[in-house]
């Protein structure tokens, strides 16, 4: 049994303002799982919440990079802290976004150990969309929510991909991807970088749990890994409370058994749970969704 710590990283700063006066409302997401009772039903510790900077985009422009980079970059350090804390003192950190990228404080914190440890540690990235932007295959950037794991294998400013000298935080052939889209602008581009990854139509024909033993495989030669699950892997008709809802995700019972499966792992270090946005949900029907699909996944 797991010593679930649960963390709220509630991070907007990688994202883009949904209109120009206002913000992006996933770091109410933390808060509004709580409310379902999430830390109670799974037994676990109230691990606290990380306050984020103020989100502010200011005069950025197209070309200017990553908007508040400088403010992602402080936030990944003071999570990475958190979430080593958690670990050091024994516990599993289920880390609630706030939106993806707080996946580069996760990072910073598994490329510190594995480099004490001199070993590796690998990624599982459950996802919607492959988030593999970065200037090699883009106009511009901006938005490091679709940047970030582009920017935790070492693509991008490195204010972003070498904090702490630590580029990259993972290795392409240590990362696996599974859920993205038929359509993924960036799928051939994973391949010829050495990510494995599974669509959903792949992922439904092999069946989640025989998708996520095959992710664990895939990862080459690691001592672990970590977790990362957008909630917009779902399809938009059970999970529209995420900035970016499409047809075409897995369904409730896949996700469950996803989570299930990879929490199972002892070599699974910890895990985050991002992107889902309150603001498109006032009723609390899908926050009540997400607590029960995680509660029965790892309760």
């Amino acid at each position: 049994m797991k010593n679930i710590a649960v963390l709220d990283a509630p991070s907007n700063l990688g994202l883009r303002p949904p209109t120009p006066a206002t913000v992006p409302g996933c770091a109410k997401g933390p808060g509004a799982l709580r409310d379902q009772g999430l830390v109670e039903r799974l037994s676990a510790r109230n691990a606290g919440c990380l306050t984020p900077p103020r989100f502010d985009t200011g005069d950025w422009q197209p070309g200017d990079g990553v908007a508040q980079a400088a403010e992602i970059a402080r936030y990944s350090r003071l999570l990475a802290d958190r979430i080593d804390g958690i670990i050091d003192a024994g516990g599993w950190p289920l880390v609630l976004g706030g939106d993806c990228s707080i996946l580069l404080g996760a990072g910073v914190a598994m490329r510190r150990r594995a480099k004490v440890d001199d070993t590796a540690i690998g990624l599982v990235f459950l996802d919607g969309h492959s988030d593999f932007r970065h200037p090699g295959n883009a106009p511009y950037v901006g938005a490091a929510a679709g940047e970030d794991l582009a920017l935790v294998t070492g693509r991008g400013q490195p204010d972003l991909t070498d904090i702490d000298g630590l580029r990259p935080y993972f290795s392409t052939n240590q990362v696996t991807v599974l859920g993205i889209r038929d359509s993924d602008a960036h799928r051939m581009e994973l391949a010829a970088t050495g990510i494995s990854h599974r669509t959903v139509p792949e992922l439904r024909s092999a069946g989640a749990i025989r998708s996520a033993e095959w992710a664990v495989d895939e990862l080459d030669d690691v001592a672990g890994f970590w977790l990362h699950v957008d909630v917009d892997v779902l399809d938009a008709a059970v999970m529209p409370a995420v900035d970016s809802p499409d047809p075409g995700g897995i369904a409730l019972g896949e996700l469950q058994q996803l989570i299930e499966v990879f929490s199972s792992y002892e070599e699974c270090y910890g895990m985050e749970l991002t992107v889902f946005d309150p603001d498109y949900d006032p009723d609390g029907e899908y926050a009540a969704v997400i607590v029960d699909t995680v509660v029965q996944a790892m309760g």
